[in-house]
């Protein structure tokens, strides 16, 4: 009976990976911007004369599901949110440059825009700094424009680097945002477009991950059955060889 201890053994420890993402999904539900993971597995023969007949599941690494959410209007003119497909460009405390969805973008007392803490890159990879304005504008491509305190004229102080990479190149890190594969950072992207006073929402779809985590429930407790079964089944044939 170890054939079918091996196959549910590996699926209750697949099930198991596929429950952590799910509910990683759900938790993140409010996070604006997040994109949603996909499990994924891949079954596969065992290797050895002797174990030609068994079957185990390998968990490959997560995917990630880059479709557009809808978009929440706040009013509020630091509140930005991509149009389609696209990335903002932040700097971590290390330096390295990470893209995110999220635009809830805060000003410093220096002057200085922040993404959760992190500056908020323009379009010569720097972070940008604001001086004091009376009002703030965002273009659709990312141009920033100020009325400064004390005068009436608009002028420009900057552009938010907006990037539109192939997501084959990326890979999601575990704090949700995305590096790049490639070792040059990619360039701006003037296609990308952008809109001030919205935030994006997550794309996790809060009724198909409940539903997923239900099924994995049940599909947990059908693997520990069928271990439980080959487990009586074993002890049937001992006691047979015994008699």
């Amino acid at each position: 009976m170890d054939k079918m201890i091996y196959t549910a053994a590996s699926g209750a420890s697949r099930v198991f990976t596929a429950q952590q993402i799910t509910t990683n999904n759900l938790a993140n539900i409010n996070t604006h911007g997040f994109r949603a993971d996909m499990e994924r597995a891949q079954s596969y023969a065992v290797q050895g004369a002797a174990y030609d007949t068994r079957a185990l599941v390998q968990p490959q690494a997560s995917g990630t599901r880059f479709d557009p959410a809808a978009l929440q209007q706040t009013d509020r003119a630091l509140d930005l949110a991509i149009r389609g497909n696209g990335f903002f460009a932040v700097q971590t405390d290390a330096g390295e440059q990470v893209y995110t969805r999220a635009g809830n973008v805060e000003r410093s007392p220096e002057g200085d825009l922040f993404i959760n803490d992190m500056p908020l890159l323009g379009n010569d990879d720097a972070p940008i700094n604001v001086p004091l304005y009376s009002s703030i504008e965002f273009g659709d491509n990312g141009t920033i424009s100020i009325v400064p305190e004390g005068e009436e004229l608009a002028i420009d102080v900057g552009q938010v680097k907006l990037i539109n990479p192939d997501t084959a190149e990326l890979q999601k890190l575990s704090t949700g945002l995305f590096g790049s594969q490639e070792p040059i950072a990619p360039a701006e992207d003037g296609e990308v477009m952008m809109v001030s006073g919205y935030l994006e929402q997550s794309n996790v779809v809060a009724v198909e991950e409940m539903v997923a985590s239900m099924q994995l429930s049940r599909n947990f407790e059908m693997q520990l059955k069928m271990m439980q079964t080959a487990e009586k089944i074993a002890e049937a044939g001992n006691r047979l060889v015994r008699a």
